[in-house]
């Protein structure tokens, strides 16, 4: 048997002359235990929230896009993409064409991200299963149909219940401006809203659907595009996808980009990373206020510990030896905070992720709290806890152990 362990664990649960000891001590190990539930619940939450905005999004990102490097579009052609078409993991590869326009509505005007696609898009869309109002098709016969972001829908006062059509005009790229007739350098076309669809307010309140045709004749192409977009297999883990990425990258060379989701929106993915650290970070400091009780408990038990503490070194015990009881207490203080709070804190997780009880205000796409436990997270703050409750039971025993040999 250890000795330091062993006095230690004796003065954690033995009663103490001064019962003020003992409720701080309480104290730090429920405060502890707390700060540990709220680290994991709070987490568990954020990633619940991270999956559902990654698969919110995934219905309109591919999973890889190709991108011309030096300029806006280009023509699809060549072996490549025939060996992409063969590549079993590839579920369909579509083309689009995108461009920032001016659009006009029932005498609303305002600026729309028109993306034109072609109809394996129009097929086999994700958006079909995020539809607020009418049917996701492109063409009712020779007419030209469009699905609109809620958020875009909203502010121009776009239904498809209404029989007018939405105009939709970019400057001509062929035609010299004229100051005497400008509406004869600006090209337009007409679309009619089929569908009203919404995915996150980004998209909603810009993004509109329609024929890769129609804007074709608007921005005056004949067969190119600005981008190829390639869907995987449901159940393609992320080795096969870089291997797909990487050999596509090989095969059209320097003069294509060929981007995967994290890489067609960096920015977002990244502030969602770091918001995650600066949650992290901000209830550690938490814990680290909360943890100073232990300051407090573990200064007490050594002023009233003296007589021992004399005791133990007429029998010879080394310095070392006593700032290892001391130390070793008030950490078991923090490490019973710790147990309490990781089992709390996993236990309220696993049941919301499971039951969702705790519900959702207002009318948002899921009814419960989104809840994703993560090992990473346990063992993230468990690890984290557990220095801080070392470090602040070493602050005390180093302070006394001074001042005894002052």
């Amino acid at each position: 048997m250890k000795l330091a362990p062993f006095i230690a664990g004796r003065y954690l649960f033995a009663k103490k002359s001064h019962n003020v000891i003992n409720i701080i001590s309480a104290i730090s190990a429920i405060g502890m235990a707390i700060g540990t539930a709220a680290l994991i619940i709070i987490l568990s939450v954020y990633n619940g929230f991270d999956s559902l905005i990654r698969s919110m999004l995934s219905n309109v990102e591919p999973d890889l896009m190709i991108t011309p490097v030096h300029s806006k579009v280009f023509i699809p052609e060549g072996e490549v993409y025939d060996w992409i078409y063969d590549e079993p993991a590839v579920k369909n590869m579509c083309c689009v064409l995108e461009e920032e326009v001016f659009i006009s509505y029932e005498g609303r005007q305002g600026l729309a991200k028109a993306k034109g696609v072609d109809w394996i898009y129009e097929e086999e869309s994700p958006l079909k299963d995020h539809l607020k109002e009418g049917e996701f098709t492109l063409h009712r016969g020779d007419i030209p149909l469009a699905s609109v972001g809620s958020g875009l829908a909203y502010e121009m006062g776009i239904s498809p219940r209404f029989l007018s059509g939405i105009e939709i005009y970019f400057p001509s790229r062929t035609r010299k401006i004229s100051t005497s007739n400008p509406v004869s350098s600006v090209e337009f076309i007409k679309v009619w809203p089929s569908s009203i669809f919404s995915v996150s307010s980004d998209i909603d309140k810009e993004l509109m659907i329609l024929p890769i045709e129609e804007m074709r004749e608007l921005l005056e192409y004949d067969e190119e595009v600005s981008a190829v977009e390639i869907r995987l297999m449901e159940g393609t883990d992320s080795k096969d996808l870089k291997r797909i990425q990487d050999e596509i990258s090989s095969r059209l060379g320097a003069e294509f980009k060929v981007k995967d989701r994290f890489q067609q929106n960096e920015s977002l993915y990244k502030m969602m990373k770091y918001e995650k650290a600066a949650i992290y970070m901000i209830l550690i400091f938490v814990i680290i206020i909360i943890a100073f009780n232990i300051f407090g408990s573990l200064s007490m038990l050594i002023i009233e510990k003296r007589q021992d503490i004399n005791t133990l070194r007429s029998l010879g015990a080394e310095e070392s030896l006593i700032r290892r009881i001391f130390v070793l207490e008030g950490w078991m203080i923090s490490l019973a905070g710790l147990f309490g709070g990781l089992v709390v804190g996993t236990a309220f997780s696993l049941l919301q992720q499971h039951f969702g009880f705790i519900k959702m205000p207002g009318h948002f796409i899921v009814q419960a709290y989104p809840v994703i436990l993560s090992f990473s997270d346990i063992l993230l703050t468990a690890v984290g806890v557990a220095a801080i409750g070392y470090l602040i039971a070493l602050l005390p025993v180093r302070r006394f152990t001074v001042q005894d040999q002052d």
